[in-house]
């Protein structure tokens, strides 16, 4: 059956195959076209997509495209830099300048079939430094924003020219953030494109089978079987595309995993009928003294990538079966955080992308049936495959497992800009009427699609969460050099904060894993495990007050594709029954809540 199609134009922004996901929602298939294809790849679509970039101006190599495709009679919609570049190609003006970070007011200033069925204020999602501040003739300013209580906003968020029909959006509607984003898509695709819905996860399953089964031939796979929702989900894929008796599963406990994570995996994949050929590895000694000593965090997501392959290969061949594919169960968020497309910025490597890896796929020898779904996607399509619920709507768990959240440090101190934020760090405080200190540790974050490494502020204060969402994002508005926001929960207000040599030992572990539980079977008891997307406790080395080695932080997230993520509240009686339990385990020296969004933040520190 011919589909109805939209093409979307990657130019490397985190969030490009998150539009062709929110398309294919709509029963629309949407597809990535790279900027520099040739303009008859063009043709045959009904409308085109702009995504946005990393490039930290509109004036950089990303403006080299094939611009031909404005020549077309077709319908074009921008969204960040592919709203700049509509408005520059049109006679518009952009500035470098006016840089917004996470929520703001769309103030609709006009009737249009875009903003069709919403309101005159929409909440949207901001993550720009460049703004257009004038459009040229046929255009006309849509909407503007206002950022609430943060303050600012900035002219024409929104453009238009019918005559044209071309569009832009300087907020990104694609992401979950902007509330009646998938409105305004469904209004340019259905409405304005004229497509008719007729894609289905149904087909796309179809496809994917007949595509693992092209790709396999005679062979048979060999899978890392982590035991979370993406390799369960591939798992019951490839039994179905080529078969059991063809599919070899490996679970390797690296001794990363939470408390008896390993025996629930092997119970949960027997239960699934994928034992046929299950090998169970405990690898832990192994990966705790490759990474012993590492305190870069890209070189231990590298290690552990690294050891990961290691056991395969060793397991392949004691199991006589090395000459398998390698299958994998990597989603898009993985591939496009490590800088996996043409002009996507590095984010943070993803154990499943680290070079050898890419070897390996360049050679043609690793299979990944989901590697162009988001999670939602992913449990959508569990569930059309036979997954139970409670499997696919566990929480999302890395792949380096707690390596990723159980922070190291050399033990020196990190003050470098202090001289510039702090005061911007003291005004916004002041004017909140908080306690906030700025830490001498970095963790990483991503801005404007692209990787920052910068430092957390600790703050103390204000009852109402709105307050709470407010100040953050003023701080990330305002202040350089800062990507986290987090909520202090221990008792008093330090005075001193010293960061302590730290690497990744048994010992670490083993109180992070506490500390886990402890949050874990909390969000269980007050009956909020399935409102809250996903909750890292990370462990940072830090001494405060000279107390205790280590500071618990507690991160609950509300997201659906992790390519963005909101602060989830907690209750209060969790609290406090969190500060009684992590702040009463042995060596802890504080308890801190991450209030950060998604931009600037990412969800796990390293």
């Amino acid at each position: 059956m011919a589909h109805a199609r939209i093409a979307v134009i990657d130019f490397g922004g985190q969030y490009a195959h998150l539009i062709a996901t929110k398309v294919r929602r709509l029963r629309v298939l949407a597809e990535i076209r790279q900027p520099d294809d040739p303009i008859a790849a063009f043709a045959e679509y009904r409308g085109i997509i702009l995504s946005g970039s990393p490039s930290l101006s509109a004036f950089g190599e990303d403006s080299a495209y094939t611009k031909e495709i404005y020549d077309l009679e077709i319908p074009i919609l921008g969204f960040c830099f592919g709203h700049q570049e509509i408005a520059k190609h049109y006679g518009g003006e952009v500035v470098h300048g006016g840089r917004e970070w996470g929520p703001a007011d769309l103030q609709v200033v006009q009737e249009h079939p875009l903003f069709a069925g919403l309101e005159p204020v929409e909440r949207v999602w901001m993550s720009h430094f460049d703004s257009v501040v004038g459009v040229g003739p046929d255009f006309a300013e849509l909407g503007y924003t206002s950022l609430g209580d943060a303050g600012g906003g900035h002219r024409f968020a929104a453009i238009g020219s019918d005559r044209y029909r071309r569009y832009g959006f300087q907020f990104h509607p694609e992401v979950d953030d902007t509330v009646h984003g998938d409105r305004m898509i469904a209004n340019f695709v259905l409405d304005i494109c004229g497509c008719a819905p007729s894609w289905t996860m149904e087909s796309y399953l179809e496809e994917e089978i007949d595509r693992v089964r092209a790709q396999v031939g005679a062979e048979s796979v060999f899978l890392l079987a982590s035991g979370g929702v993406d390799s369960t989900v591939a798992a019951k894929l490839l039994a179905q595309a080529i078969g059991s008796a063809r599919l070899h599963l490996l679970h390797i406990d690296n001794g990363l995993m939470r408390q008896d994570e390993s025996a629930e995996v092997l119970r949960t994949l027997g239960t699934l009928g994928l034992d046929e050929h299950l090998t169970f590895v405990d690898a832990s000694e192994t990966f705790l003294d490759r990474v012993a000593g590492v305190v870069e965090p890209e070189r231990k997501r590298r290690i552990i990538g690294d050891v990961f392959i290691e056991v395969f290969e060793r397991e392949a061949r004691r199991l006589g079966i090395e000459d398998h594919l390698l299958g994998q169960g990597t989603i898009y968020p993985d591939t496009i955080e490590t800088g996996g497309t043409k002009r996507a910025d590095t984010i943070k490597t993803h154990h499943n992308r680290v070079p050898i890896i890419q070897e390996l796929i360049a050679a043609g020898r690793v299979v990944e049936p989901l590697a162009e779904l988001y999670k939602v996607e992913v449990r959508e399509l569990g569930e059309r495959l036979g997954v139970p619920h409670e499997v696919l709507w566990r929480h999302p768990f890395p792949g380096p497992g707690l390596g990723v959240r159980l922070l190291c440090s050399t033990g020196a101190e990190d003050r470098e800009h202090f001289a510039e934020i702090e005061p911007g760090v003291a005004d916004v405080a002041t004017r909140f009427g908080v306690a906030a200190m700025t830490l001498p540790i970095r963790s990483v974050g991503v801005k404007a699609d692209l990787r920052s490494y910068e430092h957390p502020v600790l703050f103390a204060g204000l009852a109402d969460w709105g307050r709470v969402l407010a100040f953050a994002a003023t701080l990330f508005k305002e202040v350089p050099g800062i990507n986290r926001c987090i909520r202090w929960l221990g008792d008093g207000w330090p005075t001193t904060v010293r960061p302590l040599p730290a690497t990744g030992t048994r010992a670490r572990l083993d109180l992070l894993r506490r500390a886990d539980a402890a949050v874990m079977d909390g969000l269980r008891r007050h009956g909020i495990y399935h409102d809250i997307w996903q909750c890292p406790t990370v462990l940072v080395p830090l001494a405060i007050d000279g107390r205790g080695a280590e500071l618990v932080i507690v991160r609950p997230i509300h997201s659906e594709r992790a390519m963005t993520a909101t602060p989830a509240r907690l209750p209060e009686a969790l609290v406090e029954e969190l500060r009684a339990s992590i702040l009463g385990l042995p060596g802890v020296s504080g308890l801190a809540l991450d209030v950060t969004t998604k931009p600037p933040g990412t969800i796990e520190w390293e």
